[in-house]
């Protein structure tokens, strides 16, 4: 099955059998088949995540079962998303989960450790944001990568896949990975409109979340544009273009010359 861009998927019948792969951590989204495991089985019940079946290894490589869905990624109706995303930051946390990154000095120091993996990184560290934005108090269970691949759109409603980075952390977090230029270009062929960015802002239930993601965009889009500079020197095709939109849209909130 095509869409993700970490693990290998089979559709089975009535079943989805996914085997990640090993090796070669990335810096931004983890691949963790223990932590996908425990998270579609805590939100079982809830409507917004396949139901697991089985798991196992298989000459050292981790594997899971769970019902197949039959539907497509997610292209359009960008409120529908915000919605999800606003029922997933309500729901309690499940044992195992990982602190998240939280305010602009987390961002920048990750987004640092990014660029320290890449030869060609000078470059971007010099359009650093500058400022500060607070951690949030207190961190709230959030997808890590709910990014228009990871969106099943079936009968009417949306389902999250690939839970292999939940965290505890900044909601803000999950509002920008979907907003992202990149991430949008690379699953869905196209960044979002500025009608679709102010619909999906629009529709999200809490109103302090989305102004802690509208300022903490500019770290945002400099750390994605990071992330995609590595997967640009890893041998990814599309992401140099990727990062071109991320630090477009970088220069367009805070200018500043590399």
């Amino acid at each position: 099955m095509s869409g993700g861009r970490s693990n290998h998927v089979w559709r089975a019948g009535g079943l989805a059998v996914k085997l990640y792969e090993t090796g070669g951590e990335n810096p931004l989204f983890a691949n963790d088949p223990d932590l996908e495991r425990n998270s579609l089985a805590a939100m079982s019940g809830t409507g917004m995540v396949p139901h697991v079946v089985d798991y196992g290894d298989f000459e050292g490589r981790g594997w899971l079962v769970y019902d197949h869905i039959t539907g497509t990624p997610w292209t359009r109706d960008a409120a529908h998303v915000a919605q999800l995303l606003g029922r997933l930051h309500d729901q309690p946390a499940w044992p195992g989960l990982q602190a998240g990154r939280n305010g602009s000095a987390d961002l920048t120091a990750q987004a640092e450790g990014i660029l320290s993996r890449c030869r060609e990184g000078a470059a971007l560290a010099a359009l650093a944001p500058s400022g500060q934005v607070p951690p949030m108090p207190r961190r709230q269970v959030i997808h890590g990568d709910p990014v228009p691949g990871n969106l099943l759109a079936h009968d009417g409603t949306l389902t999250l896949i690939d839970w292999q980075c939940p965290q505890l952390g900044d909601p803000a977090e999950d509002l920008n990975l979907f907003l992202s230029p990149a991430m949008q270009y690379l699953y869905r062929g196209a960044v979002l409109s500025r009608v679709e960015e102010d619909d999906f802002l629009a529709a999200y239930p809490d109103p302090r979340v989305v102004g802690r993601t509208l300022a903490l965009r500019p770290w945002f889009h400099w750390r994605m544009a990071a992330y995609c500079l590595w997967k640009a020197e890893q041998g990814g095709a599309q992401d140099r273009a990727a990062m071109a939109l991320e630090v477009a849209a970088l220069q367009s909130i805070s200018p500043r010359s590399a």
